[in-house]
């Protein structure tokens, strides 16, 4: 990490310099200036949900140099859950951005969505939980029957509950669900118009912050272990036509995601730079939760790596589930030869 993290700050430096010495017109240079004379490649990226810490690892890209190291100008834009990032990215409105991979497995094998394929893994399992606050009388999954959550009709929380529900021991005709959009759910949440909300486990410092009421929180992963959570996806037709350019703005991200991990109160502040309404204190907080999904239990693995076998697992639950209407297999999602190699 240390190696990284020096290589990281030779890269931003050199960048200073070269802003500084008044060579602007290479740092425009695709292939991160290398003086190739072609200019930096636009590049629409989602969020996964909103502008909390856990995403802040894009703008950290962005504001460190990452992205136009690697060729690109980015126009970072938040997201509202799988459902929709999918829909955006596959509907040529953007380029990229993270899904959960177990919502688009249910998006693709229930045939809600096509043309899109997942090229690196952002969190090694899944973080989709039900979160509460306390004074609910939420302290198990069976207590949630008789309540009421909200959530995007898109996100992957609330379209996996009814197979965390069947395997959880839950009667999921008893519970209701609302709308909400990303950035209001912690608002509905501590306000009192519902009783819990879909989130990722992550956003506990988040809830918190804004609820004034201490968290309950319910993972899926407690059910459903074998999952991945977040992985970059981009559609079909530019992994097949711009895989160079896939792979470099993936290595790009991910060294953003990786400074994130590093630094976790600098990507708050880059966050709250950005993003006013950003509570900087907690973005860094998610970030130190998330760690622990980022790095695999190998600790030789890279950041960013799928598993044919465990998404084949992931498959095969949700099958076993009754979740999935059609047979998938891991190459049908995933482009292995775009992600990053174990």
């Amino acid at each position: 990490m240390r190696r990284l993290t020096r290589t990281v700050a030779a890269a931003a430096l050199a960048t200073a310099l070269a802003l500084v010495g008044g060579c602007s017109s290479d740092s425009d240079k695709s292939e991160g200036g290398g003086g190739s004379g072609a200019a930096l490649e636009k590049v629409t990226y989602l969020t996964s949900f909103g502008n909390f810490g856990r995403d802040s690892y894009a703008w950290v890209a962005k504001d460190k140099g990452f992205f136009k190291e690697a060729g690109f100008d980015v126009d970072i834009k938040p997201g509202q859950g799988t459902g929709s990032v999918i829909q955006t990215i596959t509907g040529g409105q953007a380029d990229f951005g993270p899904i959960d991979l177990t919502g688009g497995i249910l998006q693709l094998g229930n045939g809600q969505a096509k043309d899109f394929v997942a090229v690196a893994a952002i969190q090694q399992r899944t973080m989709a939980a039900i979160v509460t606050v306390e004074g609910k009388n939420i302290a198990t999954p069976k207590d949630l029957e008789g309540k009421k959550l909200a959530d995007t009709p898109t996100s992957v929380v609330r379209n996996l509950f009814p197979t965390y529900a069947r395997l959880a021991g839950i009667d999921g005709s008893k519970v209701t669900w609302v709308n909400g959009e990303a950035q209001g759910l912690i608002g509905m949440l501590g306000s009192g118009s519902v009783d819990g909300i879909g989130q990722f486990v992550v956003g506990q410092p988040t809830v918190e912050a804004v609820a004034k009421k201490k968290p309950v929180v319910l993972p899926y992963s407690n059910v459903m272990q074998d999952l991945y959570g977040n992985a970059l996806i981009t559609s079909s037709k530019i992994a097949k036509e711009k895989p160079e350019m896939v792979k470099k703005f993936t290595a790009a991200l991910l060294k953003g995601l990786e400074y994130s991990l590093e630094h976790p109160d600098e990507a708050g502040e880059i966050l709250k730079k950005n993003v006013p309404a950003a509570n900087p204190g907690a973005s860094a907080a998610e970030l130190r939760l998330m760690a622990a999904y980022v790095r695999s239990s190998n600790s030789g693995t890279a950041i960013g790596t799928l598993d044919s076998g465990r998404v084949a697992k992931s498959i095969a639950l949700l099958q076993g589930a009754g979740a999935l209407k059609q047979n998938l297999t891991p190459d049908q999602i995933i482009d292995f030869n775009l992600a990053p190699k174990a």
